[in-house]
């Protein structure tokens, strides 16, 4: 039986994947077949319902919810920290009012919270490959400002940025000190509850693997880093993981649910999600 995975090829997805896909853990038969794509084009390959386990955006998820169930594992979680506005010179957000921002995807949570802080923009996608391009956009005067996700919200003080807002801290206070759930791992319904409930429990084995084994999954992912323009190194990678990749997404506490909840509610109220009610936080463990 093949299972058809799909994921980004930023360090957290391969981090939650890598030992079911080099053999690390007994697969039980199944075979495990893996394709990388940037996250926005996860999130419009994800409403053919050809993937079997995709890594969605939380904002897109009650677009695919009918075929789809949402793992509670897998999850990207910023707790005080998410996704960075970055400018050429310091500014605060509000200056960006009707300003031209670059951002990731319009399918993505990081466009969505931007949406729900900042209701009045312009929104330029910016492709987040290469990384260089949304740092190329600002520079040119292509947009004012450019949204960044992934590695890149660490990378832009070493390209001469400055961070106009922090997302994860943004909602963070607006919500009374909820985490910003950003991404998560979607799993077909179609396979049925049985092949359901063992893919999902080997993917959750997957996570607890790299956890428990951070030193030797790190020296694989960078052995097999081939971004080149992202220059990442130990130190770097180390830092992304602690943040995108740690206890919160092997078993994530009940304020991850509750905040899921709360960016469905207020994405709702504010005509963001359509006119479908939105799904609960979690629908499978």
């Amino acid at each position: 039986m093949r299972i058809r995975l799909a994921f980004s090829p930023d360090s957290d997805d391969i981090f939650m994947f890598w030992a079911l896909l080099a053999g690390k853990v007994d697969a039980e038969g199944l075979v495990f077949e893996a394709d990388r794509a940037d996250t926005e084009t996860l999130n419009a390959r994800a409403a053919a319902g050809e993937l079997d386990v995709v890594a969605v955006s939380i904002a897109r998820y009650p677009a695919i919810a009918r075929d789809y169930l949402l793992l509670r594992h897998g999850m990207s979680v910023g707790r005080g920290y998410g996704p960075v506005v970055v400018a050429e010179q310091p500014r605060d957000l509000a200056s960006l009012e009707g300003a031209r921002i670059g951002v990731p995807g319009l399918r993505t949570t990081a466009y969505l919270v931007l949406r729900l802080l900042l209701p009045r923009f312009e929104p330029v996608v910016v492709p987040i490959s290469p990384y260089a391009r949304a740092f190329e956009a600002v520079r040119a005067g292509e947009v004012d400002a450019a949204l960044l996700i992934h590695e890149g919200r660490l990378t832009y003080e070493r390209a001469g940025f400055a961070r106009v807002c922090d997302l994860g801290a943004a909602w963070a206070e607006t919500t009374g000190g909820l985490p910003l759930p950003l991404g998560g791992n979607a799993i077909r319904r179609g396979l049925g509850p049985e092949l359901v409930a063992k893919v999902s429990r080997l993917c959750r084995t997957s996570i607890a693997w790299a956890l428990d084994h951070r030193d030797e999954a790190i020296e694989a992912l960078l052995g097999r880093e081939t971004r080149a323009d992202l220059a990442l190194d130990r130190a770097l990678l180390d830092r992304y993981l602690a943040m995108y990749a740690n206890s919160d997404t092997l078993s994530p506490p009940d304020d991850v649910r509750r905040a899921i909840d709360a960016l469905y509610a207020r994405a709702h109220a504010a005509g963001l999600l359509g006119d479908a009610p939105p799904p609960p936080g979690f629908e499978t463990a």
